[in-house]
């Protein structure tokens, strides 16, 4: 009698899957889209991510943050890749030269400003408010990014060369691989001051601005997005290049200090 019963209740149950359309207990496969972007875009981008993804559940959001020299060297050299976002004009400007990313399909979204940080704590004081008191004996260390590969760097670099005194400090200066890396150098005190983003240094309550640097010492800070030409995920990658351009990004991208490009 047990087994009639247990027979019985296999064909109802066969019966009612058979109803359910397919598919219907396993997850919904989502489309990975990988945004390689500058390190200093990353709290605004993980920011954004929960309300993109709610938006578009088909799509999973995977990020790979960096200098974005070394970013642009990973593209070059084929890593996986859909959207990416520098902090120069000259990482892009290469990726489009070389066929990586369609003229048509970059544009520079966001601006931002270089500043000086020191730690909150610091006993050093900048009596005349300009960098060449970098030179003091009171500054042991100075964190820049890698010039070569970190466009914070670079900017630091044209800063210090604008007032002549880059070779002076020489000896000071620590590289850094990327700006964050900066902005941590300064934290914990390994640095006595350095050159970050305006948006970085707005992240720690550790360090505080002492200096804004005036635009006319280094070259406009932009961020530039492209679409990565050899992309699995067009239609994914064009609708999320869209929507860092819109309103609801934007809105982000402001709380976190970033501002809009100017005008050309």
């Amino acid at each position: 009698m047990k087994k009639k019963y247990f027979i019985v209740f296999s064909l109802v149950l066969m019966m009612v899957m058979s109803l359910v359309p397919a598919g219907a207990f396993a997850k919904e496969a989502r489309t990975e889209l990988v945004i390689s972007a500058a390190a200093s875009l990353q709290d605004s981008l993980l920011a954004i991510q929960p309300q993109y993804e709610k938006e578009h559940p088909g799509v999973k959001l995977s990020f790979n943050f960096g200098a974005s020299g070394t970013l642009q060297k990973q593209i070059e050299q084929g890593a996986p890749a859909d959207v990416f976002i520098s902090a120069g004009a000259k990482q892009m400007k290469s990726l489009v030269d070389k066929g990586l990313i369609d003229s048509g399909d970059q544009t520079t979204i966001l601006s931002n400003d270089l500043v000086l940080v020191m730690p909150v704590n610091t006993k050093i004081k900048l009596a005349k408010q300009t960098s060449t008191e970098l030179t003091k004996s009171e500054f042991k260390h100075v964190a820049i990014g890698i010039p070569e590969t970190v466009p914070a760097g670079q900017y630091a670099q044209e800063t210090l060369q604008y007032l002549k005194i880059y070779d002076k400090l020489g000896p000071k200066l620590v590289q850094a691989k990327d700006v964050r890396q900066v902005l941590t150098y300064v934290e914990t005190g390994n640095a006595d001051a350095g050159f970050v983003y305006r948006t970085d240094a707005l992240t720690s309550k550790k360090v505080k601005i002492v200096l804004t640097i005036a635009q006319k010492a280094y070259q406009p800070i932009v961020y530039p997005a492209g679409i990565i030409q050899d992309t699995k995920h067009l239609k994914e990658a064009a609708d999320f290049y869209s929507y860092i351009q819109g309103k609801a990004a934007t809105a982000v991208f402001l709380k976190y200090g970033f501002k809009l490009p100017a005008a050309s």
